[in-house]
């Protein structure tokens, strides 16, 4: 569709996008319209996910991964869901692997990697991050979630919400204060595993969008948890959740460039189709001009983000490029959503329609990992140094 050439990619790469589309396909597209019923993925193709390969792709050969480090065979799973237009998977199963599970494989003590992660990869445990409590939103500092030491374990006490994955989840990143006094300095991470006491879960949410993502509260009475489910270091979970927050902000980024490129061609068929005074609607200039506009914004955007996943390759990603981008996209996805409903006119709020949900979809990015007002504070703190 575009026409600025990606440099990012070589010829195994596209090897792997195709393999992505043609299982996304058969897998996926199918089955989208029934989950959006069920308010969630099915734990069958998690398990179809696994068995390709496509879960958890950076981990280790002998927690059962394929040792992939390079970050755009992710990038690529990523752009196929968007394109998709199935945005409760394109979010669900990124997060599984690209923000849950590198808190494990780069925080977590040996036993809690072989716990979990050979099951992540296979499908067979399904992932989730607890940071947003219902009296705490993008402020962290604020949570209330406690973990209070009780020598060989922590009793955690508590709920979170807004937790993507979280009806299915098996393990869960969950952010608490293990010294309310320190502030920052007091927040921790620690792995809840669903099968522990005292963990439980509430109903998928009625939300507007993204309706086939099992997002739900999670509740904490009295959970205990082994000390080797600590992340890290007590009291650097801040810390922790600083620096990995720059690539789950990638992944929404990258994720809004292609549910807006999917938006675009959908509406690039619709007016090449659709007649209005005797002429396709294609035909008139301000359908011309709008399609126009998006497509050279889409692109920009296209390429600035093959940029920062280049990058984020080499090490070089950080937070506020990565706020910047996911500030950008999200802002472009949302203004490309309602730019397509418009072109569709009625039809365009018909459920039926791929532009109506990809509309509804398209509002919580610009909330979920970080408000766009708290990106926008990332940014300026960095130029205002």
């Amino acid at each position: 569709m575009f026409g600025l050439p990606r440099k990012l990619f070589n010829e195994e790469h596209e090897l792997f996008r195709q393999s992505v589309r043609d299982f996304i396909a058969k897998e996926i597209t199918p089955y989208n319209a029934e989950w959006e019923k069920q308010k969630m993925v099915s734990r069958e193709s998690w398990k179809k996910l696994g068995e390709n390969g496509f879960l958890g792709m950076q981990a280790p050969e002998e927690l059962g991964g394929l040792n992939i480090q390079d970050f755009r065979y992710n990038a690529i799973l990523i752009e196929e869901l968007g394109l998709s237009g199935c945005s409760g998977p394109a979010i669900g199963y990124p997060l599984h692997s690209d923000i849950v599970m590198p808190y494990i494989l780069h925080y977590g003590t040996p036993e809690a990697k072989q716990n979990y992660i050979p099951g992540m990869v296979s499908g067979d445990l399904i992932g989730a991050v607890a940071m947003t409590e219902p009296g705490a939103g993008s402020d962290l500092q604020g949570m209330r979630t406690s973990a209070v030491d009780q020598g060989d374990h922590y009793l955690v006490n508590g709920s979170k919400t807004f937790i993507t994955n979280g009806y299915l989840s098996d393990v869960v990143v969950v952010a608490v204060k293990t010294d309310p006094t320190k502030g920052a300095k007091g927040i921790s991470l620690v792995l809840v595993d669903s099968k522990m006491e005292g963990f439980s879960k509430g109903k998928p949410f009625e939300k507007v969008g993204l309706h086939a993502q099992d997002t739900c509260e999670l509740f904490f009475e009295d959970v205990k948890v082994p000390k080797e489910n600590l992340l890290g270091k007590e009291g650097e979970g801040f810390k922790y959740l600083m620096t990995e927050l720059a690539q789950e902000r990638l992944v929404v980024a990258l994720a809004a460039v292609a549910l807006g490129e999917y938006m675009l061609d959908s509406t690039l068929s619709y007016v090449k189709e659709r007649k209005a005074f005797n002429k396709s609607l294609s035909d008139f200039q301000n359908t011309r001009f709008k399609l126009a506009e998006m497509t050279a914004a889409l692109e920009q955007g296209r390429i600035y983000c093959d940029y920062l996943v280049q990058l984020h390759n080499e090490g070089e990603l950080d937070p506020a490029m990565a706020s910047a981008a996911k500030y950008n996209m999200t802002e472009l996805q949302c203004k490309v959503a309602d730019e397509c409903v418009q072109l569709h006119g009625g039809y365009g709020y018909m459920w039926e329609y791929g532009v109506a949900r990809a509309y509804a979809d398209a509002r919580v990015q610009r909330i979920y990992a970080g408000t766009n007002e708290i990106m926008k504070e990332l940014i300026a703190r960095k130029i205002l140094k």
